[in-house]
């Protein structure tokens, strides 16, 4: 069901649809949710209340593998310049996080899932968004037809396998961008993209910090997101 409205308690985010509310913080009315921005519950707590926005959500759809998260995400975005008239292909659909972000920003996104449990994941997860600019496909990369796309990104154990069919649907100019784990996959790509016509521009790694803000204490996190993946960034020649 799709979330209608975020409310905010005490530093806790609460999802709405529909109906009377009800939490550890109180209860609150559904014609107050649809009404008001600020509630206070039975038990005189005060709520916020904010529409749902398409990353809110994002929040709660079905995880299958692990997805990609908005720090990695973020520099995909920015690094390639993507724009509402681009067109992307992606490859390693998974539980369709990066799939849905790409489709919010992009004309169309042509996602490649081979495995079947994860391509139906996907499809459902895009389904739930109302996203109608995604064609998503049960099929190896190694099957793709499209041409002249703007941005390629291959979520995949083996990326240096693609390369060629990759290297034909993309435009001159086009990025290349490759998310994979462990240095040695890093390693092997290089070596392999040397013949083909692309110029590697970066490998990045994006650690994220949060802080706690506790009246005037102010502090890093105990916890942090640090290692989930390398990103190696191309451009086609």
């Amino acid at each position: 069901m799709k979330i209608k409205k975020i409310l905010y308690c005490e530093g806790h985010k609460f999802y709405w649809s529909s109906g009377d509310f009800h939490c550890e913080f109180g209860m609150i009315k559904e014609n107050d949710i649809l009404t008001k921005a600020k509630i206070i519950s039975n038990l005189k707590k005060e709520f916020f209340v904010f529409p749902a926005s398409f990353r809110d959500n994002m929040e709660r759809l079905k995880r299958g593998p692990a997805v990609m998260l908005p720090k990695d995400i973020g520099m995909i975005l920015t690094l390639t310049g993507i724009t509402k008239e681009s067109e992307v292909l992606e490859a390693g659909s998974g539980s369709g996080f990066l799939t849905s972000t790409l489709a919010g920003f992009c004309k169309k996104v042509y996602s490649y899932e081979s495995n079947k449990s994860f391509y139906d994941l996907t499809k459902k997860n895009l389904d739930a968004l109302d996203l109608n600019n995604v064609v998503i496909k049960n099929l190896d990369l190694g099957k793709v037809k499209e041409t002249n796309i703007d941005l390629a990104v291959l979520d995949l154990l083996h990326p240096e396998k693609y390369l060629k069919v990759v290297e034909k649907a993309l435009n001159p100019g086009a990025s290349l961008v490759v998310y994979v784990p462990h240095v040695s996959q890093v390693m092997e790509f290089l070596k392999k993209v040397k013949k083909y016509p692309f110029v590697f521009t970066q490998v990045s790694e994006v650690l994220q910090r949060d802080w706690v803000f506790d009246g005037v204490k102010a502090r890093p996190s105990s916890r942090m997101i640090a290692h989930t993946a390398f990103l190696v960034f191309l451009r086609k020649i």
